[in-house]
């Protein structure tokens, strides 16, 4: 039977998906542990896979190698670049780019990958279940839900002119380290994804206290949008 892959790269995330989750067991391949469940009715298979492109990218491939993978959901925190988004707000990522891949030396825009392009595409199926799932949760508005674009690169964007650059070039609501790279593995392969990211911090010189305070009610907000995604 065919699984929803959820890939997570921190532990604070992975968890908040984790307790959503029921009759979880435990597989581990290639020292990743993978967590299969079900989540809504739907069956899952959950696994964590560090911060960075690299690690994403890896495990992205031996989760679709090692799997019968229906569509991957990428899950997790973010920055917010656009300054109309507030903390937990939820960004869903419809484009991805990697804002930090530069071959422009060679007359190419900023971002652009050679046989993949300059932006990967979510599924446009997902994208409208997203939407539908936006008129379901949370209903007293205490956060919004955007659909555009999302940034992605190896570096902990912590300056505002980093984060004004990043959003002049690529059009981006917000900044991570891994769901482009998710997102080229998965296009690469023929397989559906989608990135789904809550605002944890925004590059104000004091990430790292918003980021600490905020991770953990970030994924619990990723963690219920994915729930209701999954009925």
């Amino acid at each position: 039977m065919s699984k929803i892959g959820i890939i997570a790269a921190m532990n604070e995330e992975m968890q908040q998906i984790k307790n959503v989750m029921s009759d979880i067991t435990e597989n581990v391949v290639y020292n990743l542990h993978f967590f299969e469940g079900n989540i809504s009715g739907k069956e899952c298979v959950l696994v964590e896979c560090g911060i960075g492109k690299v690690n994403a990218a890896r495990t992205t491939q031996i989760l679709i190698d090692n799997y019968d993978i229906e569509y991957v959901v990428n899950i997790g925190t973010a920055g917010g670049v656009d300054t109309s988004l507030n903390v937990t707000d939820v960004v869903i990522g419809e484009k991805l780019a990697q804002h930090d891949f530069d071959i422009t030396a060679f007359g190419r825009e900023k971002g652009f990958i050679t046989g993949v392009g300059k932006y990967v595409f979510s599924n446009e199926k997902l994208v409208k279940k997203c939407k539908e799932a936006m008129e379901n949760i949370d209903q007293n508005n205490s956060y919004k839900v955007l659909i555009g674009t999302i940034a992605s690169g190896d570096i902990f964007c912590t300056d505002r002119n980093m984060a004004n650059e990043i959003q002049k070039e690529f059009g981006a609501l917000c900044v991570e380290m891994e769901g482009a790279a998710i997102g080229q593995i998965c296009m690469l392969d023929n397989v559906p994804f989608i990135v789904i990211r809550s605002i944890s911090d925004s590059p104000n010189g004091n990430n790292n206290i918003d980021f600490d305070e905020y991770i953990t009610i970030a994924s619990k907000r990723c963690a219920e949008f994915l729930k209701e995604l999954l009925k």
